[in-house]
């Protein structure tokens, strides 16, 4: 009788970018998964989804939410399930895996751009939404205060991460991140119910808004690119992973998806309430962000857009650690810092202060939603996980996982080009209406 030899306990791939010999953390629970994964995806992007359904009207526009959908809950399995690929290895970051998948020389150029992209952009945007919904919040609570310009806000908004940013890792901010998780749900809840109370507007118009073709075309690629930015997370999920513990018995793929589907569940009462309430409301004229459009009551939109404010502190933390982490290795390895405080002080308070000046200098919200979200969302979300899916796995020929990977792949290419084209179309010609430190 042949005894079966247990296969070794999971533990954190060799990679050229960890410097810290003890990995990260590995005490999450299955709900950190969840609340980590809410913040992460939705954001702000969701009260851009009534715009968005303006350009691409009530068939296309439910259509392609109802594809996002299910084409990112699959590649977020797929990352799930290739977390632990090989036996007896975690791969903790999204550019390990692309090591593994594509090699030590181009894995790294594959996806350490796009993964960046993801992460700054988003972080970018953040310090955007939080500034503009800060300055609401203030104008509706206290009508009598004197008018500041947005750029303030937007630095009173930063200044909060210069403190907030020198929590170590993913576990130290569970607390911000279950917070800014509830108040994603909380928001997007008013804004929906807030629309439902508010009805239809007069002489409500579903007509696809008038404008040139050419015009129109690419707004509507710029509708393509926000409805991505929605379903951002996939580019820290193998980071959230990273904090779950894992056994022989009991994989970290387990938990993992456990809270992702409760994630994407919350995701699916957030979105598709708002999408669609809000346009049924507001037809072709809603505004980029649909809580602007609520004026009703007075109290509760300024809640919401303090609301909206403690989420995306939360989120641009979840976004930032694992640029954090990156930073601080190549420090670590390619300039011979020593590890400690004063590197941490120094890479972090240093990322807030580009991203803050970069988010002060250009406040363009809903095109800088479709230009970020084709170039960088749409490959790790909706077409990168399949190709290394297709790589590593290696499905059999025209079979029913090789039809879905193809289709993915062909669909986010699509997205990403058509929405980057019209994103960066959109900023070109709105170019004459945007201030610079407002």
């Amino acid at each position: 009788m042949v005894s079966a030899v247990a296969p070794p306990a999971p533990k954190e791939v060799p990679s050229e970018y960890s410097w810290d010999e003890k990995g990260p953390p590995r005490e999450a629970k299955w709900w950190y998964s969840t609340f980590h994964t809410v913040t992460a995806m939705v954001g702000a992007g969701v009260l851009s989804l009534p715009y968005a359904m303006a350009y691409l009207g009530w068939g296309p526009g439910t259509i392609v939410m109802v594809l996002s959908w299910c084409i990112t809950l699959n590649t977020m399995w797929q990352m799930i399930q290739l977390h632990e690929c090989v036996p007896g290895v975690r791969f903790d970051h999204y550019y390990d895996l692309g090591r593994h998948a594509f090699g030590p020389k181009l894995g790294p150029w594959i996806v350490i751009p796009q993964q960046l992209i993801v992460q700054v952009g988003c972080d970018i945007v953040y310090m955007v939404t939080g500034g503009k919904c800060l300055k609401k919040f203030m104008e509706i609570a206290c009508t009598n205060c004197t008018r500041i310009r947005q750029s303030y806000w937007i630095c009173i908004f930063g200044s909060t991460h210069f403190f907030l940013s020198q929590l170590p890792n993913f576990n130290s901010v569970s607390g911000v991140s279950l917070a800014a998780a509830i108040m994603s749900l909380s928001y997007s809840t008013i804004a929906w119910v807030g629309s439902l109370t508010h009805g239809q507007v007069e002489n409500v118009s579903y007509a696809y808004k008038k404008t040139s073709g050419a015009d129109y075309i690419f707004r509507v690629f710029n509708a393509l690119g926000q409805i991505s930015f929605a379903y951002a997370g996939h580019a820290v999920v193998l980071e959230i992973q990273a904090t779950v513990p894992s056994t022989p018995e009991k994989p970290s793929r387990v938990p993992m998806w456990k809270g992702a589907v409760w994630a994407y569940f919350i995701n699916a009462i957030c979105y598709f309430p708002v999408a669609f309430i809000g346009y049924w409301a507001f037809g072709q004229d809603v505004a980029d962000n649909v809580l602007v459009a609520l004026e009703r009551p007075s109290w509760l939109i300024a809640a919401a857009n303090l609301m909206v404010v403690i989420h995306v502190i939360g989120s641009y933390q979840v976004y930032a650690m694992p640029v954090f982490d990156m930073l601080e290795t190549a420090m670590v390895k390619k300039l011979n810092f020593p590890p400690g405080i004063a590197l941490r002080i120094l890479v972090r308070s240093a990322y807030v202060a580009f991203t803050l000046f970069i988010g002060v200098t250009f406040p363009f919200f809903g095109d800088l939603l479709g230009f970020f979200g084709g170039f960088g969302f749409a490959p790790t979300s909706y077409f990168l996980p399949s190709i290394i899916w297709l790589v590593l796995k290696k499905p059999r020929r025209f079979s029913t996982s090789w039809f879905i990977n193809w289709a993915c792949i062909y669909i986010g290419l699509f997205i990403m080009l058509s929405s980057t084209i019209g994103g960066l179309r959109n900023i070109i010609a709105d170019s004459s209406s945007y201030h610079f430190y407002t």
